[in-house]
């Protein structure tokens, strides 16, 4: 690593460079005056080395390096050096720098929190200084840890004969998914861009030019509330193949995820991923993207709660139970508080029922007014509890009480730490339904987006029956997280435009908003469909974190403000004037 500045960078010294003279730059760490000698530890984005001056060899040299702040920018010359006491937490602690000459390069402020691995500094302090928060090892390992799977996905995908095609950043809006943000443009006045949500019509557009294996790591932008895997911008593996089915998409992609567990973290996987039906994982698990470290299945209790007098599961549509192994141990207070737990605003429950399954072989519930030791003996033999299990039971409306029972379910598996993040769990989830109905617009959305295409055996279901119809999609789930998601595309013009009048589209809206696609359809479109993983989710998996923020260099907070630079601001009535644009801020209504 020579530059007209250093000869070594600070994490590359050892003991075989013992004698040699070297030149050394980077921030101060900090350092320990021990009156006759000072040491001074100096790193850089490579690692540490300890700088040593001696009062005895040069005073003047030794005083100067007192002054040294932490933060300073210097430059160390000198020569390598055993050390007399060695650091091996340290990849250089068995030498040192015995330093002849020093130059401040950039004096620097006292910063506002330590840059240490454990900081005394808050996140949004953090986050208002994130050039100083970026010299941390544990971030410094994110981007690294980011830029070898950028640089291993491009490797795999490229020896599979993919391309990188770059798509634009300036779009049309339109009506599906998210919130689109728009771009006023000067040279078109009351016309406006939008930022991509995904490159999706683009990838389609370059199936049909014949570019039958593309992919881009991009950057796509949404307006959506944000939480700590998401972020207004953000960064996807975007591919598409064309003359392909289900399967091939499918199998290349479970590819590349294999190669990076290997690449970048050396796990392999035996055989292929398992596979589940929308459905069923519903079913069993209350969630489209189950984790499946654990257990803590669905059970069915219509059949032996119901007709006994207890209305409130008399009259649910569901009664779901799920086993705690272990916890019939639990105290009343404990059960009180998941009790409160599940009727929270963001569950919704009106209740929890639970059932002991007790050492010593009897029962105990919460409704054992309603049911006798033997009607709780089955309920133990349906959902497979034993003495010293807790069952809990949740009832109600079907789409709902699944939901809140799968939220149940992982919160026990966090209580009772089940979720081991050593533990890699991938899980496709297949045949979603094509279609949702939003009762409040009184129309069906697409529940990825209006280009998927249909099941060929659901074709028929389109007029009679569209809320059956099954999408030929697929997700990719790992330990709880959807990591990516896909589908085989529609490329006929005919289905689309069916597709269309399906979601509420107008014959006019429809060529407005995508008659340049129909329009490409019509000129040779081939079979094709694809894939796009969240980038960011993958980096946060793979480093063993929830959140995507400490792995972007420069995050958005959950206000969706870069603390940093102080944006989004407001810009100056010149600049309006040039967009045709007055800013007039209505107050929101409550």
């Amino acid at each position: 690593m020579i530059t007209g500045y250093r000869t070594h960078n600070n994490g590359e010294l050892r003991m075989a460079h013992i004698g040699t003279e070297v030149s050394l730059v980077g921030w101060v760490q900090n350092s320990n005056d021990l009156g006759g000698m000072n040491f001074v530890n100096i790193r850089d984005r490579y690692g540490i080395t300890q700088l040593a001056f001696n009062m005895d060899a040069n005073a003047s040299l030794c005083e100067a390096s007192r002054k040294l702040g932490r933060e300073f920018v210097i430059q160390a010359k000198g020569k390598v050096a055993e050390r007399s006491s060695k650091n091996k937490k340290n990849p250089t602690g068995d030498i040192e720098i015995i330093v002849s000459e020093l130059n401040i390069l950039k004096e620097a402020k006292l910063p506002p929190f330590t840059i240490e691995d454990d900081t005394d500094g808050g996140e949004e302090l953090r986050m208002q200084y994130r050039f100083l928060d970026l010299r941390r090892n544990p971030l410094k390992n994110n981007l690294l840890l980011r830029h070898q799977m950028g640089l291993e996905t491009r490797k795999y995908l490229s020896d599979q004969s993919f391309i990188e095609v770059e798509t634009p950043y300036l779009i049309k809006s339109t009506p599906e998914g998210a919130r689109d943000f728009v771009v006023p443009s000067r040279m078109n006045p009351g016309e406006f861009y939008a930022l991509p949500q995904s490159p999706q019509t683009f990838k389609q557009l370059l199936m049909v030019s014949g570019y039958d294996r593309y992919f881009q790591i991009v950057k796509c932008f949404r307006d959506e509330d944000l939480r700590a895997d998401r972020q207004p911008e953000f960064t996807q593996i975007d591919c598409e193949m064309a003359f392909v089915e289900q399967e091939d998409i499918i199998m290349t992609f479970e590819g590349l995820i294999k190669h990076l567990f290997k690449s970048v973290m050396n796990v392999d996987f035996d055989g292929d991923f398992p596979r589940i039906d929308y459905a069923e994982a519903m079913a069993r698990y209350g969630s489209d993207k189950p984790d499946i470290r654990f257990g803590m299945e669905f059970n069915n209790l219509n059949a032996l709660t119901q007709n006994k007098g207890f209305q409130v599961f008399d009259n649910a549509e569901i009664v779901i139970g799920i086993v705690a192994k272990g916890c019939a141990n639990y105290s009343r207070k404990q059960l009180d508080a998941l009790t409160e737990w599940v009727k929270r605003p963001q569950i919704g429950a009106q209740g929890l029922v639970y059932v002991k399954a007790n050492e010593d072989g009897t029962y105990k519930s919460s409704v054992d007014k309603f049911y006798s030791e033997d009607d709780l003996k089955e309920w133990a033999n349906q959902t497979g509890a034993v003495a010293g299990d807790l069952i809990l039971v949740l009832s109600g409306a079907l789409e709902k009480t699944r939901k809140q029972m799968g939220e149940l379910r992982i919160h026990m598996a966090n209580e009772l730490e089940l979720r081991d993040p050593k533990v890699i769990k991938p899980l496709w989830v297949m045949d979603f339904p094509l279609l949702e109905f939003d009762e409040e617009s009184g129309r069906y959305h697409a529940m990825h987006h209006p280009f998927t295409s249909p099941k060929k055996e659901d074709f028929d279901k389109l007029d009679s029956d569209p809320g059956n119809v099954r999408a030929n999609a697929y997700d990719l789930a790992i330990n709880g997280v959807e990591v990516g998601g896909g589908s085989i595309r529609i490329h006929d013009s005919a289905i689309q435009s069916r597709m269309f009048d399906l979601l509420g589209f107008t014959k006019e809206e429809a060529q407005a908003q995508f008659g340049f696609l129909m329009n490409a359809f019509e000129y040779g479109a081939p079979p094709h469909g694809g894939i796009a993983f969240g980038f960011d989710r993958l980096c946060s998996l793979f480093g063993g974190q929830d959140s995507i923020r400490d792995f972007i260099a420069f995050p958005k907070n959950n206000r969706g403000r870069d603390m940093m630079i102080d944006a989004p601001a407001t810009i100056d009535t010149a600049q309006l004037k040039e967009l045709s644009l007055d800013v007039k801020i209505v107050a929101e209504t409550k």
